[in-house]
């Protein structure tokens, strides 16, 4: 391959009340200002007031990407103290009501809002994206299309989000089961071609329904600003380690897609029916489940997935010198994603007779905590 796979991690966190436990509404804008006067790197607003991304740069070691990641958490944390606020890192917000929140004040969230209206509204929503260096458009497309199949599996590695509004869902990963709600979101469709993309995304443009292609919000995406393959399928993820294995396992097989251009070709409507169906085992059990596979015709438990996946990658992960933050993934699954650790907190709390305010409480503690301090890797 002629280029590094450059790589980049977007993180979204959720800015609380410290006192209250609740999502923060007010001293928002404050503690924003404060964030860039104070902090040097890539923070922005989001779709609503009480949410803040954070991006590292462009790198090809994750010991670096880690690095930013861990002093933004660090940084934008030590902000928010300042303010009686704190952050935290998880789909969703166990004690948020939607109703109570309110849309940023930026002209481009206003359109976006108009336009989704309550949608929009309901959009208390914290996701993880990583971009990956793929140069070419076509190349991009295609890998588009043939990585879907391990989305599900990126997606159960992540789940972070049990609760809404303010009570059990029963799924492991809600967030994305709320997100799409929205237009142009889940599973993007099978494309022939970049000329194909391309004429989908210039014809919502030219009819005005779209202004440009960062309005497609699709759990996988050609990013509008970098010749990058943006992943958008993951929760945004309570501990750091989670973030750097799931980074690194999708980087991973970005490069044995683009290496392999025979590994998943022919994608059919049939294999992208099954992709969604398996998003949806994802969210709903998370690591826990299984996965239908295509090939053999039988469900697949994940912890077997990933063993798979991770063999599958293993000469990718030692040519970009990321084997020990792959490792990770096998972390996650024998201890558990952040979603098993809320809902067994969760669980613990009621059972000691707490009530469910409480209870939800005591897991947003538990949150603000594990985003603050898990910043080294574990074995």
């Amino acid at each position: 391959m002629s280029w590094d796979f450059k790589f980049g991690i977007e993180e979204e966190y959720f800015v609380n009340d410290a006192p209250r436990r609740d999502i923060a509404r007010g001293r928002i804008k404050e503690f924003f200002a404060a964030c860039r006067d104070n902090i040097s790197g890539d923070i922005q607003p989001e779709m609503l007031e009480p949410q803040i991304e954070v991006a590292s740069k462009p790198a090809v070691e994750f010991s670096e990407a880690r690095a930013q990641l861990a002093e933004l958490r660090s940084s934008v944390g030590s902000v928010a103290r300042d303010f009686g606020l704190s952050i935290m890192a998880s789909g969703t917000h166990p004690l948020a009501i939607w109703s109570r929140v309110r849309p940023t004040a930026q002209p481009r969230y206003g359109k976006v809002m108009h336009d989704l209206q309550m949608l929009g509204s309901r959009n208390v929503l914290c996701g993880m994206h990583v971009h990956v260096e793929v140069p070419d458009l076509s190349m991009r497309v295609d890998i588009m299309n043939r990585i879907q199949p391990y989305l599900p599996l990126l997606l159960a590695l992540s789940t972070s989000s049990p609760f809404w509004q303010a009570q059990r869902t029963g799924l492991l990963g809600y967030r994305l089961a709320a997100y799409r709600e929205l237009p142009r979101t889940g599973f993007p469709d099978l494309f022939e071609s970049a000329q194909d993309y391309q004429r989908y995304i210039d014809t919502l443009v030219a009819a005005r329904a779209i202004e440009n292609s960062s309005y497609v919000w699709w759990v996988i995406r050609p990013s509008l600003k970098h010749p990058t393959l943006e992943l958008r399928v993951a929760d945004s993820c309570t501990r750091l380690d989670d973030t750097i294995a799931i980074a690194a396992l999708y980087r991973c097989l970005v490069r044995r897609l683009s290496l392999d251009t025979t590994l998943n070709a022919g994608q059919t409507g049939a294999s992208r029916a099954i992709n969604d169906e398996n998003g949806w085992r994802a969210q709903r059990y998370g690591i826990h489940g299984s996965f239908v596979d295509e090939k053999t015709r039988t469900a697949k438990p994940v912890r077997e997935l990933l063993d798979e996946t991770l063999d599958l990658v293993a000469e990718d992960a030692k040519a970009l010198g990321c084997q020990r933050e792959l490792d990770l993934a096998r972390w996650i699954v024998a201890r558990g994603t952040s979603a098993d650790q809320q809902l067994t907190l969760y669980t613990e709390a009621v059972g000691r007779g707490l009530s469910n305010r409480d209870a939800l409480a005591g897991v947003v503690d538990w949150l603000s905590a594990e985003t603050m301090g898990e910043t080294t890797i574990r074995h």
